[in-house]
């Protein structure tokens, strides 16, 4: 493929730390037979990018980086039929690469924006907003009524889970790291908001519950793993979904059973957009959540794409709240 333009992205020559990240000028081809080539305006930050950048998730080297962005489409390649040069889109996927001034990629990863969603929210909310469709309508569908118990709840995924599920009914029970947090978990929703170092954090969740609840999601990993397996409630489900701390360390499955049958489920964004048909399904329910009112993106950091390896270290130390864009 021949370059259409050139641009500057985030590119990974080795694995370790924010400062591995390097802004470099890059050709950009253009878009092969059912790829579009699209100008992006914004880029979601999220906590994949840091495992794509450390080695947890590997890479082959040099690697792009960022898995969602938003922008407009600049040149479409034979076969596209559902999008348009003009058109403002936004998309979720992989291999990363979202973090360039412009990308040619998958066309039938990508969809189009309803006019009242800003390339911002849009670009924040592709790959945390999904997850939270997956998270409550998928991996676990919650009912009305239902306790569950959400960390991070004033992250970026957090918000927008609580935010949901409160608005299915549930009763959202947060973690939080700090006071300040849980001041804005209680305003996504959370009924009751319990602090991560709380030394009675077990007894609390059972107590705000009625015993336990019908499900954790739980994004932290190997720190938290059995804490949230006694939160539960006979036959309810662990959702493990992230590994902030680290992956989860292997255990018995007999743990499960000493607990009262429970349900274990490590669930991954793209198995369940893996095709046309999930993509469409996810951002349908998502954007009505959007425009309906249900759920709304605090976007509370925005960085230069040149300044991603700031925005990587303050993501990490748990600096940021709400979602994070970066801007080409």
């Amino acid at each position: 493929m021949t370059a259409a333009r050139r641009t500057h992205a985030i590119r990974v020559h080795q694995f370790g730390g924010p400062e591995v990240l390097r802004y470099e000028e890059i050709d950009v081809p253009a878009p092969a037979p059912g790829e579009a080539l699209v100008r992006h305006t914004a880029i979601g930050l999220n906590f994949i990018d840091t495992y794509h950048r450390s080695g947890l998730y590997p890479l082959t080297l040099p690697a792009g980086i960022g898995c969602e962005a938003a922008g407009v489409v600049e040149a479409v390649g034979e076969g596209v039929t559902h999008l348009a040069v003009g058109d403002r889109i936004a998309y979720v996927g992989l291999p990363p690469g979202a973090c360039a001034g412009a990308r040619s990629y998958s066309a039938d990863r990508m969809v189009r924006l309803p006019a009242g969603i800003t390339d911002d929210v849009a670009a924040s909310v592709m790959l945390k907003g999904l997850t939270a469709w997956y998270l409550l309508r998928r991996s676990h569908r919650v009912a009305a009524g239902e306790p569950i118990l959400v960390y991070a709840a004033a992250g970026g995924t957090g918000q927008l889970v609580c935010q949901w599920a409160a608005s299915l009914g549930a009763r959202v029970i947060g973690v939080a790291g700090t006071e300040a947090k849980a001041v804005l978990a209680r305003r996504q929703g959370c009924a009751e908001v319990i602090l991560a170092d709380d030394p009675d954090f077990v007894a609390r969740v059972k107590s705000a519950s009625g015993g336990g609840v019908a499900a954790v999601y739980d994004s932290v990993g190997r720190d938290t793993f059995m804490q949230s397996l006694d939160c539960l409630r006979p036959h309810g489900i662990m959702v493990s979904y992230g590994n902030a701390s680290g992956p989860v360390a292997p255990f018995s499955p007999m743990e499960l059973a000493k607990r009262g049958s429970l349900h274990l489920t490590r669930p991954s964004l793209f198995d369940f957009i893996k095709d046309r048909a999930g993509i469409e399904a996810g951002t349908a329910e998502l954007f009505a959540a959007l425009e309906s009112g249900a759920i709304t993106v605090r976007i509370d950091q925005h960085y230069a794409l040149a300044d991603a390896a700031r925005a990587h270290q303050d993501l990490e130390s748990r600096r940021t709240t709400g979602a994070t864009v970066l801007r080409p």
